[in-house]
C-alpha cells in the first residue's frame, strides 16, 4: 500500500518519476487513481499520436508527440513536483501555474532549440540537401548560409523564450512573416505538397498562439521593482 502524502513543498524526486512514467510520481506520493488518470491519458495520446502518423504519415505523428504528447508529460510531472492535492481538481491549479509562469512559452522556447538541433543534424548528414527558398534552390557558399541561418536563428528564438526576452517575439514574428511568404511562395512555384501543406498551417496556429501569450514576454531590461 501507498502512503498518503501531500505537502506544500515541491517534490523533485515525484518530479523525476513521473517523467520517467507518467503518473509514477503521484503513486509513490499516495494518489493512485489520480496516476492511474495519468497513465491512462498518457497512453491514450501516445495511441493517437500513433494513429495519426499512419493515416498521414511520419511528420504528422512527430508533429503532434511534440505539440501534444510531450506537453502533457511535462504537465503531469510538474504536477507531482507541485504535490497540491489529494484531489484531480489539482490538476487546474497545476496548469493555472503553468500558465501564470508563462511555463508554456518556455516549453514552445525548448522546441525551438530541439528544432535547431535537428536542423544541423540533417545539414550534417546531408550536406547535399537544398532548402527551398521564394522558388529557387541556392547552391554553393549560398545555399551554405541560407541553410545555417535556421539553426542560428531557431536557437536564438529558443533562448530568448525560454527567459521570456521581448526581443525573441520580435524575432520570432519576423522570421515567421518571411516563412509565410516564403511558403506561399513556394506554394505558387511548386503546387500542393503535404509537408509544405502541414508547415504552412501548423506556422499559422503557432503564430496565433505566441500572439495570444505576447504579453509573457519581458523588455529586455526590467523595470526597478517598486516598493
Amino acid at each position: 500500500m501507498f502512503r498518503t502524502h501531500f505537502s506544500a513543498t515541491p517534490n523533485p524526486l515525484a518530479a523525476a518519476l513521473s517523467a520517467l512514467l507518467p503518473g509514477l510520481g503521484q503513486a509513490v506520493q499516495g494518489q493512485p487513481a489520480t496516476a492511474g488518470v495519468y497513465f491512462g491519458t498518457t497512453l491514450i495520446l501516445i495511441i493517437l499520436a500513433m494513429v495519426t502518423g499512419h493515416l498521414a504519415g511520419s511528420g504528422a505523428e512527430v508533429f503532434m508527440f511534440m505539440l501534444i504528447v510531450l506537453p502533457w508529460w511535462a504537465i503531469q510531472s510538474y504536477d507531482a513536483y507541485l504535490s497540491l492535492s489529494p484531489h484531480m481538481a489539482r490538476l487546474g491549479r497545476t496548469w493555472h501555474k503553468v500558465w501564470t509562469r508563462a511555463h508554456d512559452v518556455r516549453y514552445l522556447g525548448a522546441l525551438f532549440l530541439l528544432s535547431a538541433l535537428m536542423d544541423l543534424y540533417i545539414i550534417l548528414k546531408q550536406p547535399d540537401y537544398a532548402l527551398s527558398v521564394f522558388c529557387t534552390k541556392p547552391d554553393g557558399s549560398l545555399g551554405v548560409l541560407v541553410k545555417a541561418q535556421s539553426p542560428t536563428i531557431h536557437t536564438f528564438i529558443g533562448v530568448g523564450f525560454l527567459h521570456l526576452r521581448r526581443w525573441s517575439l520580435l524575432l520570432y514574428l519576423a522570421y515567421a512573416s518571411f516563412g509565410l511568404i516564403n511558403a506561399v511562395a513556394n506554394f505558387a512555384c511548386f503546387g500542393y505538397g503535404r509537408v509544405r501543406t502541414v508547415f504552412l498551417i501548423s506556422l499559422m496556429a503557432f503564430t496565433a498562439y505566441v500572439l495570444w501569450r505576447r504579453d509573457c514576454f519581458l523588455p529586455s531590461e526590467p523595470h526597478p521593482r517598486q516598493a
